[in-house]
C-alpha cells in the first residue's frame, strides 16, 4: 500500500539549519533517523500510516523516501532517498528543496521558436526565454521574458501571418447599435470593447488576411422606438452590412425579427430575453450572452440548498422578464416550490412593493432594468422590507455601484440605499473567464480587464455594461472566425465576402453554419452556441456584503455542480425562513387560574349542599313547604352540577393523557347540561307555572286554589328529558374528540351541535325573562317565593346570553375563554343560590318559625299578620262583615226618620205654630221628654260605633 503523507509545516519553523537534506547523520544500528520534509513540500512513506510514522524516530536500512512539492513547485536535488548500512541517507551532501516554477507554457511558441538560457528544464528563477518566428510570420509582443518568483515578466508574444497592406484589404461592414443610455446603458464598455476587438481581429494575419472589418454604430438608447430609426438607417443606406449587432433584449427583438426579410445574420453580446431562444421566429439569430433563462436552474439550486419552498416575484412589464418569470414558475413547480405572490409594475413600482410588504413576501425575486431598480429599493426602504428577515434575488449584471449612482426620479439618500440593498443575492452568468487562462486572442482575461480600463473613460463601477463587455470582445472573434471559415481561410467554399448583398442568401447560410459550429476560448471562457444560437455558459453567484459584491459560488447547470465558497453572511446570522414560522406548540391553561376558580367552584358546591341540607331539613315548615321545596332541591343540585363542570372544562393535556380526553369532554357537556337543565329548568317552571295560573283570574280561579305539585316535577323532567335525548344522540353520533390546534374538545358538526343548544337553551332565557317580567305583582301562596325566581332568572340569563358569544370569540385564547365561562358558571350558581336559599334562612334565623304547620295554626294571628295572602283573606272577609253592619244601620237611620217626621206632624197638628224667635232663630217648640232625647242619641251613637 503507498501511502502520501505530507507532515504539517509547523515543525519546518523549528528545524535546524539544513534540515531540508543536509542534516548530520546519526548512525545507529536501528536505521536512518526521520528527516524534515523541505518547505512547501512534503515526504511520501511507503508502507506507512501517518500514525506510525508519528511514533517512530527512525527507518530500517534499505528504506526509500521521496520528495513531493505543493502547487506550482519542483523539487530541486534528489527526488528520492535511501536509508545506507551506516545510518545515513544517500546523497546528503545535496539538499531538496521546492522551488516555484514559471508557467511551462512560455517554453513553446506556435509558428516559432523558443530560446532558453540561465537555467534548465523547468524554468527556474533566473531563467530567460527569446522567441523567435518562422518565416511569413511576425512576432507580436516582447522578445524575451524573464522568470522571477514564478511569474515571467512579461506576456507571452504569438506568432502573426504576415498579412495583405490595408491599402489592398476589402472592407467588411458591421451595423452595430449600441445603448448608451436607458434602461441598460451597456454600450458605455461594449462599445470600446468592439472597437479593441476589431483593432486585434485585424492586427492578425492568419484571420481574414484579405478583409478588414469596419464597424457603423448608433446609441439605440434601449429603446425600440429609436433602434427603428437606426435599423432603417443602416439597411437603405450604403454601405452594405454583412452582419446586425443590437444591444438590449427589447432592441434585438426588433432587430432580428426584421433581419431575416433581408437574409443577415443577427449577433447579440448583450440580450438574455428567453424569447429569442425561438428558432421559427428568429432563425437568423445568434448571441454571445446566454438566455436569461440560465439564471433560473440556480435559483432553484439556492432555493433547495437554503430549504426555501414559498417565494415571490415582482418585475418590470417587458417581454425579456416576463418570459424569464415563466420559465422560472415551471422551474419552481418541478422543485415543489411555490410562487406565492407575483406583482409586475409598467414604471411606478411602490403599489407593488406595498403588496409584498402586505402579503408578508420573505423571499423575492426582482426582475427588473438597472434604472427601475433604484426605484424598486427606494420603496423598498420606505417600507422596510429589507434586513434579516427578507432576501432579494437581482440581476448581476448591474454596475457595481448602480445604487448609489444620483437618479433625480428616486428621493432616497445614497446611506438609504446602501442600506436597503444589504446582504441581496444576484446570479449572473459568468462572462470573464475565472481560469485566466489564454483566449484566441493571446489575452488572459485579467490581461483583457487591464486593457479595456485603460480605454474608458471612467471607472469601470461607473461605466454600464462593464461586465458584459468580454461578451462584445468575443463576439467580435466569434464573427470574425465564422467569415474566416466562410471566405476560406479557413474552409473550401472560399466565398467572396464582397459579394455579398442582401438578396444573397448562399452567402448567408454559409456564415450561419459557421457560426453555428464556432468553438474557441475567449476572455469569457469557453464559446459555443446551442440548437437556438445561445451561449452557453457557468453562472455565478454573488452576494452584496459591506456595500461591495463578494463571489459566493458558481452554478454549472449542465452538470447541476454548485461549487460553493461558503462565503455568504447573513444580517441574522443564518438565512432566514421563507413565511412567518408558526411553531405549533401545546399552550395549557394557566394553573393560578385553574386553581383559583376550582376553589371559587369548590365553595359554591359546599354553598349548594347546606342550601340542599337546610331546605330537605326545614321541608315541614309551612313557609318552606309553601315554596315548593322539591324544586329548590332541584335547583341546588343543578348548581352543584354546573359548578362541577368548572373542573373537566380547566383539564387539559398538562394534567390528563390524550386517550382521556374524549371522556373529560363529555364529562364536560354531560355535567353543564344536566347542570342547566336541573337549575335553570326548576326555576323556570315555578315562573311557567305563576304564570299559567295566575294571570287569567276568571279561568284559573279554581287551579289557585290546587296546584298539583307533579305537573311541576313533569314539566321539570321534560326539560331534562329533552337535554338528555339531544346529549346522548350528539355522542352517538358526533362524539367529541380532541384537536391539537389549541387542544380543545370538538367534533365534525361542533357548529351544528352548538346552533342547536344555543337555539334551544336561548330561547328558554327568553321566555324565562319574558315570564318573569309579566309575574312581578303575582302573589299566591303556593309558590311564595316566585320574584326571587324571576331575579334568579333575569341573572342567569343575562350571563349566559354574554358568555355564549364571548367565549366563541375568545376560543383561540385559552386562558380568557376559560375563565369567562368558569366565572360566568360561578357567579350564575352563587347567585341563584343566594337568592333562593338565603332569604328563606334568614326568616327562619331571625324570626324563629320553625313549627310545623300544625304548631303554626296556633299561632294564626301571628302568622296570618305575617303572611301578605293570609291578610288579603282576612281583610276581604272583615269588609263583608262591615258592609253587612252598615247596610243595618242605614236601614234603621231610616226608619228613625221616618217615625221623626211622623211626630212632627202630629204635633203641627195640636198647637199653632209659634211666632220666630227675635233673635233669629227657628220657631222653639215644646221641649222634648229626657227619655227620647237619650234614646235618639243611643241609636246614633251606635250607627257610628
Amino acid at each position: 500500500m503507498l501511502l502520501l503523507l505530507l507532515l504539517p509545516l509547523a515543525p519546518l519553523f523549528l528545524r535546524p539549519p539544513g534540515a531540508g537534506g543536509a542534516q548530520t547523520p546519526n548512525a545507529t544500528s536501528e536505521g536512518c533517523q526521520i528527516i524534515h520534509p523541505p518547505w512547501e513540500g512534503g515526504i511520501r512513506y511507503r508502507g506507512l500510516t501517518r500514525d506510525q510514522v508519528k511514533a517512530i524516530n527512525f527507518l530500517p536500512v534499505d528504506y526509500e523516501i521521496e520528495y513531493v512539492c505543493r502547487g506550482e513547485r519542483e523539487v530541486v536535488g534528489p527526488k528520492v532517498r535511501k536509508c545506507l548500512a551506516n545510518g545515513s541517507w544517500t546523497d546528503m551532501d545535496t539538499p531538496s528543496r521546492c522551488v516555484r516554477i514559471c508557467s511551462k507554457s512560455y517554453l513553446t511558441l506556435e509558428n516559432g521558436k523558443v530560446f532558453l538560457t540561465g537555467g534548465d528544464l523547468p524554468a527556474l528563477d533566473g531563467a530567460r526565454v527569446d522567441f523567435r518566428c518562422d518565416s511569413d510570420f511576425h512576432l507580436v509582443g516582447s522578445s524575451r521574458s524573464i522568470c522571477s518568483q514564478g511569474q515571467w515578466s512579461t506576456p507571452k508574444p504569438h506568432c502573426q501571418v504576415n498579412r495583405t497592406p490595408h491599402s489592398e484589404r476589402r472592407a467588411v461592414y458591421i451595423g452595430a447599435l449600441f445603448p448608451m443610455s436607458g434602461g441598460w446603458p451597456g454600450g458605455q464598455a461594449c462599445q470600446p470593447a468592439v472597437e479593441m476587438a476589431l483593432e486585434d481581429v485585424n492586427s492578425r494575419r492568419d484571420i481574414l488576411p484579405d478583409y478588414e472589418l469596419k464597424l457603423i454604430h448608433h446609441d439605440s438608447k434601449c429603446d425600440p422606438g429609436q433602434a427603428t430609426k437606426y435599423l432603417y438607417e443602416l439597411l437603405y443606406n450604403d454601405p452594405i452590412k454583412i452582419i446586425l449587432m443590437p444591444g438590449c433584449s427589447s432592441v434585438s427583438t426588433l432587430v432580428a425579427e426584421a433581419a431575416r426579410m433581408w437574409n443577415l445574420i443577427v449577433l447579440s453580446y448583450g440580450s438574455s430575453s428567453p424569447a429569442l431562444s425561438n428558432r421559427q421566429r428568429f432563425p437568423t439569430f445568434f448571441r454571445t450572452h446566454p438566455s436569461a433563462t440560465l439564471h433560473n436552474p440556480t435559483r432553484v439550486k439556492l432555493f433547495e440548498k437554503w430549504g426555501w419552498k414559498k417565494i415571490a416575484t415582482i418585475q418590470q412589464t417587458t417581454e425579456v422578464f416576463t418570459s424569464t418569470l415563466d420559465d422560472l414558475e415551471e422551474r419552481v413547480k418541478e422543485a415543489g416550490i411555490e410562487i406565492t405572490f407575483r406583482q409586475s409594475f409598467f414604471s411606478d413600482p411602490a403599489v407593488p412593493v406595498k403588496n409584498l410588504k402586505r402579503q408578508d413576501a420573505r423571499i423575492i425575486v426582482g426582475l427588473f432594468y438597472e434604472t427601475e431598480a433604484r426605484k424598486v429599493f427606494c420603496e423598498v426602504y420606505k417600507e422596510r422590507l429589507f434586513g434579516k428577515k427578507y432576501v432579494w434575488f437581482l440581476i448581476g449584471w448591474y454596475a457595481d455601484n448602480w445604487f448609489k449612482i444620483y437618479d433625480p426620479s428616486i428621493n432616497c439618500t445614497v446611506d438609504e440605499m446602501t442600506e436597503a440593498v444589504e446582504g441581496h443575492i444576484t446570479t449572473e452568468i459568468v462572462m470573464l473567464n475565472p481560469a485566466n487562462t489564454r483566449s484566441i486572442s493571446n489575452m488572459t482575461s485579467q490581461e483583457f480587464v487591464e486593457k479595456l480600463t485603460k480605454r474608458l473613460k471612467r471607472h469601470p463601477e461607473e461605466t454600464g455594461g462593464f461586465q458584459e463587455a468580454p461578451l462584445a470582445y468575443d463576439a467580435i472573434w466569434a464573427l470574425a472566425l465564422a467569415l474566416n471559415k466562410t471566405s476560406g481561410g479557413g474552409g473550401r467554399s472560399g466565398v467572396r465576402l464582397e459579394d455579398f448583398n442582401y438578396n444573397n442568401q448562399t452567402i448567408t447560410d454559409q456564415i450561419y453554419r459557421a457560426m453555428n459550429s464556432s468553438s474557441f476560448e475567449g476572455v469569457s471562457g469557453h464559446v459555443v452556441f446551442d440548437a437556438s444560437g445561445s451561449r452557453m455558459a457557468w453562472t455565478l453567484i454573488e452576494q452584496l456584503q459591506g456595500g461591495s459584491y463578494k463571489k459566493i459560488g458558481y452554478y454549472d447547470s449542465t452538470k447541476d455542480d454548485l461549487s460553493w465558497s461558503k462565503t455568504d453572511k447573513w444580517i441574522g446570522g443564518s438565512p432566514p425562513a421563507d413565511q412567518t414560522l408558526v411553531i405549533k406548540t401545546f399552550r395549557f391553561l394557566s394553573q393560578k387560574l385553574f386553581i383559583s376558580v376550582s376553589v371559587l367552584s369548590s365553595l359554591g358546591i359546599v354553598l349548594a349542599v347546606v342550601c340542599l341540607s337546610f331546605n330537605i331539613y326545614n321541608s315541614h315548615v309551612r313557609y318552606i313547604q309553601n315554596s315548593q321545596p322539591n324544586l329548590n332541591n332541584l335547583t341546588a343540585v343543578g348548581c352543584s352540577l354546573a359548578l362541577a363542570a368548572v373542573f373537566p372544562l380547566g383539564l387539559d393535556g398538562y394534567h390528563i393523557g390524550r386517550s382521556q380526553f374524549p371522556f373529560v369532554c363529555q364529562a364536560r357537556l354531560w355535567l353543564l347540561g344536566l347542570g342547566f337543565s336541573l337549575g335553570y329548568g326548576s326555576m323556570f317552571t315555578k315562573i311557567w307555572w305563576v304564570h299559567t295560573v295566575f294571570t287569567k283570574k276568571e279561568e284559573k280561579k279554581e287551579w289557585r286554589k290546587t296546584l298539583e305539585p307533579w305537573k311541576l316535577y313533569a314539566t321539570v323532567g321534560l326539560l331534562v328529558g329533552m337535554d338528555v335525548l339531544t346529549l346522548a344522540i350528539w355522542q352517538i353520533v358526533d362524539p367529541l374528540h380532541r384537536t391539537i390546534e389549541l387542544e380543545h374538545c370538538s367534533s365534525k358538526k361542533m357548529n351544528t351541535w352548538l346552533g342547536i343548544f344555543y337555539g334551544y337553551k336561548g330561547l328558554l332565557l327568553l321566555l324565562g325573562i319574558f315570564l318573569a317580567y309579566e309575574t312581578k305583582s303575582v302573589s299566591t301562596e303556593k309558590i311564595n317565593d316566585h320574584r326571587a325566581v324571576g331575579m334568579a332568572i333575569y341573572n342567569v340569563a343575562v350571563l349566559c346570553l354574554i358568555t355564549a358569544p364571548v367565549t366563541m370569540i375568545l376560543s383561540s385564547q385559552q386562558d380568557a375563554a376559560f375563565a369567562f365561562a368558569s366565572l360566568a358558571i360561578v357567579f350564575s350558581s352563587y347567585i341563584t343560590l343566594v337568592v333562593l336559599f338565603v332569604p328563606k334562612m334568614r326568616r327562619l334565623i331571625t324570626r324563629g318559625e320553625w313549627q310545623s304547620e300544625a304548631q303554626d295554626t296556633m299561632k294564626t294571628g301571628s302568622s296570618t299578620n305575617n303572611n301578605e295572602e293570609e291578610k288579603s283573606r282576612l281583610l276581604e272577609k272583615e269588609n263583608r262583615e262591615l258592609e253587612k253592619i252598615i247596610a243595618e244601620k242605614e236601614e234603621r237611620v231610616s226608619e228613625l226618620r221616618h217615625q221623626l217626621q211622623s211626630r212632627q206632624q202630629l204635633r203641627s197638628r195640636r198647637h199653632p205654630p209659634t211666632p220666630p224667635d227675635p233673635s233669629g232663630g227657628l220657631p222653639r217648640g215644646p221641649p222634648e221628654p229626657p227619655d227620647r232625647l237619650s234614646c235618639d242619641g243611643s241609636r246614633v251613637h251606635l250607627l257610628y260605633k
